[in-house]
């Protein structure tokens, strides 16, 4: 049966993972990379580290499976998106540490182009709201406090990329320098409704247009890769999408109205609205979902900054738990939160406040609240911010939503799950596999590389949901959810307002 190796490149790290045709998960290795944090709201990560992660990750999973290398069709991409290196044309090598899309340094930035009365054309053009998380103001602080990196860029010396591009690049030892469309639509420099690298944009953000990618749909070919010798034969690298959208895919959400949730590092929630651009006037971002056939699919992106990262910050910095997997039975140890909440503002508020000012805090403790208190309340915030998204999208969406399929790591904690379905007053169906963006990179590739022929095809692939349905009154998950909403306003400077 054809196989397809993936690779999937993290917040927190790089997987290798081997499907089958029908979608079986095979195997998966996995390594993390170090997280650093040079000055406050200041992220980072080494991109050399990532890729020899790459590499160790692909050769553990080919040795492990050698009898099947010769079933392998291709090699596919699903990558953190808005996350940029500045990289050596020649040696791929980087030369400025990747800024990750958690870094807040471009605050100022941003504001220079509120001031100078862009926002409204930036956002016409990119879908995008004008905000740090996303490419445009972190390139623009590298290439003004790094002279010599603009002149490298200027000179074509030095090349700039999401990590898909420097992962390719260095695959494929230099031949190919091109990214996909979902990836390019996340720079605030490529306009989602012309499909293309946008010049004024480029200007704008002081961002030289000949250092940037060709851009190709997912579906495409990206060059052959040997691993640098690993194979005998050069694999064909073909699915590259960005995790969310791949994640879009693999739940076949092909119809609009039709939405899917990733719970991770962050978390995405992602609605077909079809194949027409729609832009939205309450914070809604407008998103390229894909291109397939030279033809667009556009869906509303609701943003939630911090999810999993909430848990990895009582592990790693409280040391409240030693693991995730903990949280599930902590948390059900107490009837309720006891009015504490957790609002993770770590990095500011995304949909719908999109306030990068906002910090975060643990608000209604007592003397009777103990860590399972607090650790149910970071397992609830990422519930609440779920509802805050789904209430503005149902706001603004011209299509009925017709549930909610879920994937990424956290869905295997039946609390977390059962406490969202209870919340948002919604189904969820939780895919049995949660590597849904490395799946879905995956189904890309088999479809660039007809082993199926057409998006129907791969909408038939078989593939098995949990099921959560809401079983908490409307009027308890009103009430919990007004509590959060009063914690939100106590940490904003300005209680809220606008």
């Amino acid at each position: 049966m054809p196989c397809v190796l993936a690779l999937d490149q993290s917040t927190s790290a790089t997987k290798a993972l081997l499907f089958e045709k029908n979608g079986h998960l095979l195997d998966k290795e996995s390594r993390e990379h170090r997280q650093y944090y040079p000055r406050p709201d200041w992220v980072e990560h080494d991109a050399e580290e990532i890729w020899q992660n790459t590499l160790a990750v692909l050769r553990t999973i080919l040795a492990r499976h050698a009898d099947r290398i010769d079933d392998l069709v291709c090699l596919s991409l699903t990558n953190q998106r808005e996350t940029v290196v500045v990289f050596d044309r020649a040696t791929g090598r980087p030369l400025y540490p990747a800024i990750v899309w958690q870094c807040r340094r471009g605050d100022f930035l941003c504001a220079e182009q509120v001031k100078a009365g862009r926002e409204p054309a930036i956002h016409a053009r990119t879908g995008l709201r004008l905000d740090a998380y996303f490419s445009g103001s972190k390139l623009q602080w590298l290439i003004r406090q790094h002279p010599e990196l603009r002149r490298k860029l200027a000179a074509k010396e030095a090349l700039i990329g999401t990590m898909d591009v420097y992962l390719v690049y260095r695959l494929t030892g230099g031949a190919v320098f091109a990214t996909d469309a979902t990836n390019a639509s996340r720079t605030l420099l490529y306009d989602i409704g012309r499909l293309r690298w946008d010049n004024e944009l480029c200007d704008w953000w002081e961002v030289p247009r000949i250092a940037l990618p060709e851009v190709r749909e997912s579906s495409a070919h990206f060059g052959t890769t040997t691993l640098e010798g690993t194979l005998a034969r050069a694999l064909p690298i073909c699915g590259v999408m960005g995790d969310s959208q791949a994640s879009l895919f693999a739940q076949r959400c092909f119809e609009p109205g039709m939405a899917k949730v990733t719970f991770g590092t962050g978390s995405s929630v992602l609605l077909n609205i079809g194949s027409k651009l729609r832009l939205s006037d309450h914070g809604v971002v407008s998103a390229l979902a894909w291109v397939h056939g030279g033809v667009p699919t556009y869906a509303f992106e609701g943003i939630i900054i911090s999810s999993a990262a909430t848990l990895a910050w009582l592990r790693d910095r409280l040391g409240l738990i030693a693991d995730f997997a903990e949280t599930e039975k902590l948390a059900m140890a107490v009837p309720d939160n006891h009015g504490v909440y957790l609002v993770p503002a770590f990095s500011g508020l995304g949909l719908p406040h999109w306030r990068p000012d906002a910090r975060a805090a643990i608000v209604g403790l007592s003397a009777h609240s103990d860590r399972r208190h607090v650790i149910r309340a970071a397992l609830e915030s990422i519930a609440y911010q779920l509802r805050d998204v789904l209430e503005a999208m149902r706001a603004e969406a011209a299509v009925p939503l017709r549930g909610l399929q879920c994937d990424g790591g956290p869905t295997v904690n039946r609390f977390l799950m059962q406490f969202t379905s209870d919340l948002v007053g919604i189904e969820l169906r939780i895919a049995s596999m949660s590597d849904g963006s490395a799946l879905g990179a995956a189904l890309a590739g088999m479809l660039g590389m007809g082993v199926y022929k057409s998006l129907e095809e791969v909408a038939a692939v078989p593939h098995d949901d949990r099921v959560y349905q809401p079983s908490m009154s409307a009027d308890n998950a009103q009430r919990l959810y007004a509590g959060w909403q009063r914690a939100v306003r106590q940490i904003l400077p300005d209680g809220g307002r606008d």
